[in-house]
């Protein structure tokens, strides 16, 4: 017993599927040898007749011919099973055919009366009709396609072989591609050598069929006349219907099977697409021919005499047919085309395909572009040109254009402004609100308002509805737009990054308009004094520091009297014109006030500073800096309270340093040197940065 359990837990490890060809061989076997009842002879028929329709469905579906390899000897066992079905049949038919036409099983009895009536010469007819079809037409053709094709594979088998073999050396392909591709060659010569003998089990499987039809009606008719006394009308009706019924289910699936053969065999093309594809895409392609089809079956629908009715209803069947076609056949033409194009586009590079970064660039929700919004739109476009003629005026020059860009990314009201590609800041509005701040130093509450704080001077704000405007100005609230809020925005950057909008080209034209007015000053310091670099670099310079360079006359006079002992000092330079500008920058920085309110520097930390700077080698420690910028926010601090300007004066020799020291710590600090204050204004240090703290 246990011997037995580990010969069938072995079995079940190698798998059920090993053992089904033996079984079937087994079964045959008993089919020709034992009795069987007329159930299992019905099961058994309409076994055979499903396993060739999934035969022929397979061979429909195969897109290639290795992919159903197995198909010769598939034929085999099928042939096999039909003649021992056959012979079990024979056997129940003369055995107890007496009895009645039932005693064969149903399948018998239904194909012999069902199908052809119970009339036994219209059975015959359609039996032989069978058979010829099966034997002189398909299995016939099927046969002679296996011998040919197995002849020109086997001629051809040493020339792909080498082909095998020079894309091996080429390197075209692995050892290992190489040995598959062999290992198919010699499958497909296997397969057609196969099905030229495979062929020749369809043929005798005809012959046997006939054989058995005849020994059948001839030895029914016998057993039941002489063995069973059954009268001679009585035998023809009962055993001529069960021959024919027998011989009908034996050469229905035989005839499936040689279909099935002949689909596989007759596959010609490489492309990897079943038998059905190929039939619908080469025969139902061309909407030409199908038209003229259809042109040629409405002529014979109007006939007199035709089923003119049949004949139109396929014309106009075909006329629509065409028509879908050609339809189809432009849209497949058109995208190509279209994708050739696209393809093309991408292949082919050339400099415009180069994007470069541009100067200033807004980035703007899709709210914007919403057709809602388009006013809202079109006033902020008219706002930034506005702000561009402002920067043009108050600076002496033209930025360039500010460039609106849609971005689907961005969150709902959400804005970013970005300098030479890189994102400098961001911020968020509602374009349906309007924004209240609060300039006070009072603390103020709006109820319903959405609190944030103002993106500029850091001031509290709320987003208020449009009908609570005259709540928040009674409360002394500023009332800003939407709008304005990114173009005080914008301006604020502006102003701060001034020298990167400054290039050389911007300095060239500048150059040709200082020149419509000035040409002959033009002419002697560019390029004679300083080079058009020098120029531009001092410009920057002044620019960095938010100085205008409106007063071009004094920049350039200036540049005459200095610039050729000092060519290439831009920094020197930079000063000398600064103290040249000295009553305009006081003028900017102070407006009309008498008195100069600032901040200073004790005597200590200037002489520190002004050791750094003669000894070229020294450098200003982390930590010194750090304290010196954190003591000069609080300045600020209290600059900002009494409403006073953020300006350090400081000693000439520093202050380079210190701007550069506080260009990014603390940008809205402006630092100025005592030499750079008109002589009709009084200083006054109000607040002094010393070292007591430090």
């Amino acid at each position: 017993m246990f011997i037995l359990l580990n010969f069938i837990k072995k079995i079940n490890n190698g798998g059920l599927h090993s053992l089904s060809a033996p079984i079937l061989i087994l079964v045959t076997l008993f089919m020709l040898i034992l009795p069987l009842p007329s159930f299992f002879l019905d099961l058994l028929f309409a076994f055979n007749i499903v396993i060739s329709i999934i035969i022929l469905i397979v061979a429909m579906f195969t897109t290639e011919i290795l992919d159903f390899s197995s198909f010769p000897v598939v034929l085999l066992f099928s042939t096999l099973l039909r003649l021992s079905l056959n012979i079990a049949s024979t056997r129940i038919i003369l055995l107890n055919g007496h009895t009645g036409s039932f005693s064969a099983g149903r399948v018998i009895e239904s194909f012999g009366y069902f199908l052809i009536g119970g009339n036994f010469f219209i059975g015959f007819v359609i039996f032989t009709i069978l058979v010829t079809i099966n034997f002189l037409v398909i299995t016939k053709g099927s046969g002679r396609i296996a011998e040919v094709g197995a002849r020109f594979i086997l001629d051809a088998m040493p020339g792909k072989q080498m082909a095998i073999d020079a894309d091996l050396n080429a390197g075209f392909i692995s050892t290992k591609e190489a040995k598959l591709r062999r290992m198919n060659v010699y499958k497909e010569a296997d397969f057609y050598g196969s099905m030229d003998g495979a062929s020749k089990f369809i043929r005798g499987d005809a012959i046997a069929g006939i054989i058995i039809m005849l020994v059948n009606i001839v030895g029914g008719l016998i057993i039941g006349i002489i063995q069973h006394n059954m009268l001679f009308s009585q035998a023809v009706k009962i055993y001529s219907v069960l021959t024919i019924g027998d011989g009908l289910v034996a050469q229905i699936p035989s005839l499936i099977i040689s279909i099935a053969s002949g689909v596989i065999l007759t596959r010609v093309g490489s492309e990897k697409t079943s038998v059905s594809k190929q039939i619908i895409n080469q025969v139902f392609n061309n909407p030409q021919v199908i038209f003229f089809s259809g042109v040629v079956f409405g002529i014979f629908g109007v006939i007199p005499g035709m089923p003119n009715f049949i004949f139109l209803f396929f014309s106009i069947s075909l006329f629509i047919l065409s028509w879908h076609l050609y339809n189809q056949k432009n849209i497949r033409q058109n995208s190509f085309k279209k994708l050739v194009s696209q393809k093309n586009q991408k292949l082919h590079l050339s400099w415009n395909d180069i994007q470069f970064e541009r100067l200033i660039v807004l980035q703007l929700n899709s709210h914007f572009f919403n057709s809602l919004y388009k006013e809202v739109y079109n006033d902020l476009l008219c706002k930034l040109h506005i702000l561009r003629k402002n920067i043009a005026k108050n600076f002496g020059f033209l930025i360039p254009e500010i460039d609106c860009i849609h971005n689907s990314r961005l969150e709902n009201g959400q804005y970013k402004i970005f300098v030479k590609g890189v994102e400098i800041e961001s911020g968020f509005i509602f374009l349906d609100k309007i924004l209240a701040v609060n300039t006070g130093k009072n603390t103020v509450t709006i109820p319903g308002g959405i609190k944030v704080k103002e993106p500029v001077f850091d001031l509290p704000a709320f987003w208020i509805d449009i009908a609570s405007k005259d709540l928040v100005i009674k409360k002394k609230l500023l009332v800003v737009e939407p709008n304005s809020v990114i173009i005080t925005h914008l301006d604020k950057i502006i102003r701060y990054n001034l020298h990167d909008f400054f290039g050389f080209q911007e300095t060239q034209q500048f150059l040709d308009r200082v020149s419509q007015n000035f040409p002959k000053l033009v002419n002697h310091v560019v390029p004679k004094i300083i080079s058009i670099t020098v120029l531009q670099n001092i410009l920057q310079n002044l620019l960095y520091d938010r100085i205008p360079i409106t007063d071009i006359r004094t920049i350039f006079e200036t540049l005459l009297k200095h610039g050729d002992a000092r060519k290439n000092d831009t920094d020197n330079l930079t000063s000398i014109i600064r103290i040249a500008l000295r009553k305009f920058i006081t003028q900017k920085f102070f407006s009309n006030s008498k008195n100069i309110c600032v901040v200073g520097l004790s005597a200590k930390i200037e002489n520190i500073l002004l050791k750094i700077v003669d000894n070229k080698k020294s450098k200003l420690e982390p930590l010194f800096s750090e304290k010196l910028i954190k003591k000069t926010k609080l300045s600020l601090i209290f600059q900002k309270q009494n409403t006073l300007p953020a300006v350090l004066l400081v000693h000439p020799k520093i202050r380079v340093l210190l701007a550069k020291l506080f260009t990014t710590s603390i940008p809205e600090l402006t630092v100025l040197s005592f030499l750079e204050i008109s002589e009709d204004r009084t200083i006054k240090i109000v607040h002094t940065i010393d070292t007591d703290r430090f």
